[in-house]
């Protein structure tokens, strides 16, 4: 997949190990909005994340937005748009360079929305699915910016304003 960013935090110098995490990130638009999730505090983040046993990037990404957004992709719309890598300690273990493959996919999805199934992190923070417009999203979390996760997405939408991901018709 084509790298689109890497963000290097430099901040692991000293580590002694490496804790690498594949993730994937759904791009699902309608009507000129994406689906994102958005927390109570108003940041959004573009749904998605890591592979559980057994499952491949399409398996997680049906599953993935299945549970944060409610929505049924559509498995024959599925298109590869690029790769996030970031590189910083890791959060958990201070002994560790945390290295982040975020791989972003295109998809549609079927019509209707069944109940989210969040975990407790997203639980916590409030999240629900919203459709919001690339400039509204930007707006926003430009002002929040706090999280790895959030600069990241931020940074893809970022790359969808000024065209530089371009997704298919």
């Amino acid at each position: 997949m084509k790298i689109l960013a890497t963000f290097d935090a430099k901040d692991y110098e000293g580590t002694t190990g490496i804790c690498e995490k594949y993730s994937v990130r759904a791009i699902i638009v309608r009507d000129g909005k994406i689906a994102m999730q958005c927390s109570r505090d108003g940041e959004y983040k573009i749904p998605g994340g890591g592979k559980e046993s057994g499952e491949d990037d399409i398996k997680t990404l049906i599953r993935e937005v299945r549970e944060e957004t409610g929505l049924t992709v559509r498995r024959e719309t599925i298109c590869e748009l690029g790769e996030i890598v970031e590189l910083r300690r890791d959060i958990f273990d201070k002994t560790k360079k945390y290295v982040c493959h975020s791989l972003f996919y295109y998809c549609k999805v079927e019509d209707g929305q069944a109940p989210l199934q969040l975990t407790e992190s997203e639980i916590s923070k409030g999240y629900e699915m919203k459709w919001a417009s690339p400039a509204e999203i930007y707006r926003r979390n430009i002002l929040i910016e706090k999280d790895p996760w959030i600069v990241r997405d931020t940074a893809f939408v970022k790359m969808l304003m000024d065209e530089k991901v371009i997704l298919p018709d």
